[in-house]
């Protein structure tokens, strides 16, 4: 498993744009993008579980009924969310992308991210395709940009396989900073590979592993009403399709988890105002659940994450987050250790503080990436989750959000 350049480009036959179309009130910054695959490709979804949901998720999942798609549009600045013609802009945005295209309306998937509840004008994205259309390359950077809002990095990385001895390629793209929070972290997720396999197996891959890794990113305890990740799988790297599980589709699964799990890294790490990423293992669980638990349950906690933005090895708020969260565990068998590249350092043992170095406990809390070490000691259960510190700059940004 081999990391390369080249994003949702990466992988044979697919191509990105992105362009200023007006959508945004910054001419500076992209605001419609868009990915094409030369080939119908095997698709894949799964959506928030916000019961309110972006007019752009249902057309999707429409679009998707057959397993199948060929594109993508995507705009930044608008959720197109709680708008009464919410659901015929989307369609409108699939239509005029289609034509320019030349394929189906129906191949053709949408996504919209920002500000909710006020109305999408569909006059600067038709004005816009024209030019998203004729700048489609292999350069997945436009789109990449495109697609953020206050996210303040481009999320993109691509990954190399063999399936069955046969080169396959497999790129993503994400934007997420701000309204992350588990079942599916305002986070959108673009994937593309040119492994060939059929569309329920992409389905079931997809619902799989995002339980393990966009399930488990937490910023702010938000739910977003636009979460979508998307795959599209065109079969253009010419292995003999995954039609069951087996071998292959192992593989496939261990590409798509290297994909996510980075791409996972990077929107915690982009949290707003963040400083730090945050990721919590849990190990010596009674069971998965209970260690996912246990580990959601942490990464949420804003006691915790004032803490960690403070470099205050503060263990307690850990214990506290763990005791509220729902896990099934034995406090008095809890141990705790704060972890970076400056070091490591306990801090919790048998559900007691220990003794330790609050001046080697700063240093070790003031890197970029901290890693807090749970384990239960009662089984073999273990989950990560992921998340950022807590800022004032969160609110800053949020305080203005609209303007």
């Amino acid at each position: 498993m081999n990391i390369i350049q080249g994003g949702v480009c990466a992988p044979k036959g697919f191509q990105a744009s992105g362009v200023h179309c007006g959508v945004r009130k910054s001419r500076t910054k992209r605001d419609l993008a868009l990915i094409y695959s030369e080939r119908k490709a095997a698709a894949a979804a799964v959506y928030t579980s916000n019961l309110v949901k972006g007019a752009p998720l249902l057309v999707t999942k429409k679009h998707l009924a057959d397993g199948m798609a060929q594109a993508i549009i995507c705009n930044s600045g608008n959720a197109n969310t709680c708008n009464a013609d919410g659901p015929a802009v989307a369609e409108e945005m699939c239509r005029l992308a289609g034509a320019a295209l030349s394929i189906p309306t129906e191949d053709v998937l949408v996504a919209s991210t920002g500000v909710i509840g006020q109305r999408l004008d569909i006059a600067p994205i038709a004005a816009g395709i024209p030019g998203l259309v004729a700048g489609l390359s292999l350069d997945s950077s436009p789109a990449a940009e495109a697609i953020m809002t206050t996210d303040t990095a481009m999320k993109q990385i691509a990954v190399e396989f063999e399936i069955g001895g046969v080169p396959c390629r497999m790129g993503g793209m994400a934007k997420g900073s701000g309204m992350i929070h588990p079942n599916l972290a305002t986070m959108l997720v673009f994937i593309t590979t040119d492994c060939a396999i059929d569309s329920a197996m992409v389905q079931k891959a997809l619902s799989r592993d995002v339980k393990g890794t966009f399930n488990m990113i937490s910023v702010d305890g938000d739910t977003s009403t636009n979460d979508m990740v998307t795959v599209l799988a065109n079969g253009m790297a010419g292995n003999s399709p995954i039609t069951g599980e087996g071998p292959d589709f192992d593989v496939f699964m261990q590409a798509l988890n290297t994909v996510t799990v980075w791409l996972c890294r990077s929107i915690a790490a982009d949290g707003e105002g963040a400083t730090k990423l945050l990721e919590c293992r849990v190990t010596g669980a009674k069971d998965e659940a209970t260690a996912k638990t246990a580990a959601k349950g942490v990464i949420c906690s804003s006691l915790l994450k004032a803490a960690m933005f403070g470099a205050d090895a503060n263990w307690g708020r850990v214990l506290c987050a763990i005791g509220y969260s729902g896990a099934d565990v034995d406090v008095n068998q809890i141990g705790v250790s704060f972890a970076s590249r400056a070091g490591t350092v306990e801090v919790c043992r048998d559900g007691a503080g220990v003794d330790f170095s609050e001046e080697e406990a700063k240093k070790v809390l003031s890197e970029k990436e901290i890693n807090i070490l749970i384990t239960l000691h009662e089984g073999e259960g273990s989950a990560t989750a992921w998340g950022c510190d807590l800022t004032y700059d969160y609110v800053k940004i949020n305080g203005d959000y609209r303007s």
